[in-house]
């Protein structure tokens, strides 16, 4: 028995374990060098369309894998990019609208190469340790969602190089890209709506004070009133939302519309309706925002203000893919909302 028959060893003296291709053995293949191979698989752009498309055929018959950690070292990249969610890990999770729009960027992502990495950001104590990893070069750039006051970590991520994009409009102006739909207008639209049905006392449930999306929602109100209006805040939250709407039927029990900031807080004010002996819409007509799944399931319906989600998802990844690529100077979006009427109002 030869050395070569015992245990099956091959004449690489490893049983049973063929060697990966490379780049030399996809050179090989292609009849090109190893440089022209890297170029291709890292994008590069002087390549022929007959020389890359001969590399990939070798690519695809050899079954080779970059090294991504290899390929990092070359490029400088890592792949990735995160989902910065200022919020605690429950509403992440729990809430529609926040669960959407992730839903929606990782479909957008989905299209390209890079990885998505989601981030709640966590208690002080956690919060410069998150700011280390992502300033640390373990991702390409960030993407900031549900931004609360002046959040420090945009403050942070504006002075460093690394490509950052905001999910709605920063509290204060920086030079950060952001991509967002029109509140201000989006809030028009709903009250607006309910004035033309005749209704003369119009409530609303404002969200946040320290959110943009609150702020913008309850100037929109205010301007299709003409005046101050009648307001109660919540959190965006079903809960915040039967609170308000207990509060305001205590203040002015014959208000006859409210516009709502928030579906899950138009949800919870229909609860709080039913459970005074109110009908929707006859003695209170009601109108939500963000027209999520929830608006089509509660009874009745709820008119509501649609958001765009996943346009707003592929601004968000076009704007963060422009930085990487080396546009630093992306401009910010702002798109339409539409007025969805149900049965509520």
């Amino acid at each position: 028995m030869s050395a070569g028959d015992a245990g099956g060893v091959d004449d690489k003296g490893v049983a049973g374990i063929v060697a990966s291709p490379t780049l030399e053995t996809v050179a090989a293949a292609a009849g090109v060098s190893r440089a022209t191979v890297s170029r291709v698989v890292n994008g590069g752009a002087r390549v022929s369309p007959e020389v890359r498309t001969a590399v990939e055929a070798a690519i695809a018959d050899l079954g080779y894998s970059p090294n991504r950690a290899a390929r990092s070292l070359v490029t400088r990249r890592t792949g990735s990019v995160a989902l910065v969610v200022s919020e605690p890990e429950a509403r992440v999770f729990s809430d529609p609208m926040l669960a959407g729009i992730t839903r929606a960027i990782g479909q957008a992502l989905a299209e390209t190469d890079l990885q998505l990495v989601l981030m709640m950001v966590p208690a002080d104590s956690g919060r410069r340790r998150l700011t280390r990893y992502l300033l640390g070069g373990h991702v390409d750039g960030v993407m900031l969602m549900s931004l609360h006051g002046d959040d420090p970590l945009v403050k942070q991520l504006s002075d460093s190089p690394l490509p950052v994009v905001l999910m709605g409009r920063p509290m204060s102006p920086l030079p950060i890209p952001h991509v967002d739909s029109d509140s201000v207008d989006g809030a028009r639209q709903a009250t607006g709506h309910l004035r033309a049905l005749g209704r003369t006392k119009i409530a609303t449930i404002a969200g946040p004070t320290d959110m943009c999306a609150g702020v913008d929602r309850l100037l929109g109100y205010r301007q299709a009133l003409d005046g101050p209006g009648i307001v109660a805040h919540g959190d965006f939250s079903m809960a915040s939302g039967e609170a308000a709407m207990t509060e305001l039927l205590r203040r002015e029990p014959d208000l006859d519309g409210v516009f709502a900031a928030s579906d899950l807080m138009a949800a919870g004010a229909l609860r709080a309706l039913k459970a005074t002996g109110r009908t929707v819409p006859d003695d209170v007509a009601l109108v939500g925002y963000d027209d999520l799944d929830v608006a089509e399931l509660t009874e009745p319906p709820l008119t509501t203000v649609h958001q765009p989600l996943s346009a707003m998802a592929r601004a968000m990844v076009a704007s963060l893919l422009k930085q990487i690529a080396g546009d630093r100077s992306p401009e910010s979006v702002v798109l339409p909302n539409s007025l969805v009427v149900r049965a509520s109002a």
